[in-house]
C-alpha cells in the first residue's frame, strides 16, 4: 500500500498494521460487505452501523490491500481542523475512505468539502469507500445535495457482533499474540467483560501481560486470579 497525504493531513494518521483482511473474523452476517469493502468492482460504498461492528478496522483493511496510492481519513481525528487544504488533491489517490462521517454531519464547511470531493472522485475515477454509525437517510446531513450524493452509494449495514462472534473475536486476537485461548475461557471472558470489544481487547492485553509473565496458559482459574473478579492473587 502507498499513501497519499492532503497537504495538511498529520503525518501520524496511518492505517493501524493489524487492522487487515487477514485479522478481521469474517462470519455470515458480515460476508457481503467484507467482500464489498475488499473487492475494486464496487467504487462507492457506505458502510453503517455501531461502533464495534469493525467498519474502521474493514476501512483500514482496505487501505492495506489496496494496490495503489490509498488514503485513511477518521473525521473523528480529524473534524477540529478545516477541511480546505486538507483534502485538496486526494480525489488522485486510487482509495480514499472516510471514517467516522457523522462527527461532521451538520458542518457546513466540512459538508460542502465532502460534496466537492464526491464529485471529484467521481471525475477522476477514484473508489470511495465511506463509513457512518447510520445510513445516509438518518445522518444530520443539512446539505441535500450531499445527502442524495451518499444515499446513492452502495450501502451496507455493518452489525454489531453477538456473543458467539465476540468470543471467536477474542480467540482470534489472543492466538495472533501467541496465545491459546480455550473457548469455555473466551465465553468466561464475554460474560465477565464488558460486552464491548474494547472492553474485550482490553482483558485481553492484560491477559497477555500476566501470561508472559507468569508463564502460565489461559484458563478460567488463571483469568479470574488475574482479572480480580473473585479478589483473588496471582500466586
Amino acid at each position: 500500500m502507498a499513501t497519499a497525504l492532503g497537504s495538511q493531513l498529520p503525518l501520524n494518521i496511518r492505517p493501524r498494521d493489524d487492522a487487515t483482511f487477514d485479522n478481521y473474523v469474517v462470519n455470515s452476517r458480515v460476508r457481503a460487505v467484507c467482500l464489498a469493502v475488499s473487492g475494486a468492482v464496487e467504487r462507492l460504498l457506505f458502510i453503517h452501523g455501531p461502533g464495534d461492528g469493525g467498519k474502521s478496522h474493514l476501512l483500514q483493511a482496505a487501505c492495506h490491500a489496496c494496490d495503489g496510492v490509498a488514503l485513511y481519513l477518521p473525521l473523528a481525528a480529524l473534524s477540529d481542523m478545516a477541511p480546505t487544504g486538507l483534502l485538496d488533491g486526494v480525489e488522485h489517490s486510487a482509495l480514499i475512505c472516510i471514517d467516522d462521517l457523522q462527527v461532521v454531519a451538520g458542518d457546513g464547511e466540512w459538508e460542502r468539502a465532502l460534496f466537492n470531493l464526491y464529485n471529484a472522485v467521481q471525475s477522476a475515477g477514484a473508489r470511495l469507500v465511506v463509513a457512518a454509525d447510520a445510513p445516509p437517510s438518518a445522518l444530520a446531513i443539512a446539505m441535500p445535495d450531499l445527502r442524495s450524493r451518499l444515499a446513492s452509494m452502495l450501502v451496507y449495514s455493518v452489525p454489531s457482533p453477538d456473543d458467539e462472534e465476540r468470543q471467536a473475536i477474542l480467540i482470534a486476537r489472543a492466538r495472533r499474540r501467541g496465545l491459546a485461548m480455550p473457548v469455555e475461557v473466551a465465553r468466561y471472558i464475554g460474560h465477565r467483560a464488558g460486552r464491548s470489544l474494547g472492553d474485550l481487547m482490553a482483558v485481553l492485553e492484560e491477559l497477555d501481560r500476566a501470561s508472559l509473565t507468569y508463564q502460565r496458559a489461559l484458563s478460567i482459574p488463571f483469568v479470574r486470579q488475574v482479572m480480580g473478579w473473585q479478589g483473588s492473587q496471582v500466586p
